[in-house]
């Protein structure tokens, strides 16, 4: 089955909602890196493998989830409870080795809403300061300048439709004007819960 292009939909829509994580890229690729660089942090401090270390982090982030990995480190590695507050750090703050990615559909589908002269939104759940980080580090191709964001955090998190609310008022931007690009269920019921439109993330990134 074919991608889903920017040319499949409505062209009466005037704007474009994403959220960030595993939407616009894969997730994945941030942690990973900010793994490997606090695992590098413990071997010059603690003397552990930082390869060991960073293969645990990896393995647990996939396994478990993000929120389960220094648990999972301090119990196998014996790794000091104090550095729980650095990796902490290091997730809202640090500047990463690599540039982040768009997947390249995605890349493709929002420079095509740019040409057509269409609004692109993010909406964002999660810590403001980790997400803006992750937003400073992605390489944008030039998108930066048509780009607006909006952090839950900083009104009611999705699936709260308020945040979209707020969107429409700012921008004068009624429902029907607005598609949603989502990759959760909590995406999906904040746009049901405010009656837009919406397209999951896999029709477009596979």
């Amino acid at each position: 089955m074919a991608a889903l292009t920017y040319n499949d939909i409505d062209p009466r829509k005037k704007a474009f909602i994403f959220e960030l994580d595993d939407v616009l890229y894969p997730a994945k690729d941030y942690y990973y890196q900010i793994y490997y660089l606090f695992a590098n942090l413990l071997e010059y401090t603690e003397l552990n493998s930082a390869a060991t270390t960073t293969e645990l982090m990896i393995n647990t982030y996939n396994e478990k989830g993000e929120g389960e990995v220094f648990d999972e480190i301090a119990a196998r590695l014996n790794i000091d409870k104090k550095y729980r507050k650095n990796l902490e750090i290091m997730l809202l703050t640090s500047r990463l080795p690599l540039k982040l990615l768009l997947y390249k559909n995605m890349l493709s589908f929002m420079q095509e809403v740019v040409l057509d002269r269409k609004k692109l939104f993010i909406v964002t759940n999660g810590a403001a300061q980790q997400q803006l980080n992750k937003l400073r580090q992605i390489e944008w191709h030039g998108l930066e300048p048509y780009l607006t964001c909006y952090f839950t955090e900083e009104s009611v998190p999705k699936p709260e439709p308020d945040v979209l609310h707020l969107l429409m008022k700012e921008h004068n931007l009624e429902r029907r004007d607005l598609i949603m690009i989502e990759g959760s269920e909590t995406d999906r019921l904040c746009a049901e819960a405010c009656g837009i439109d919406y397209v999951n993330v896999s029709e477009i990134i596979n």
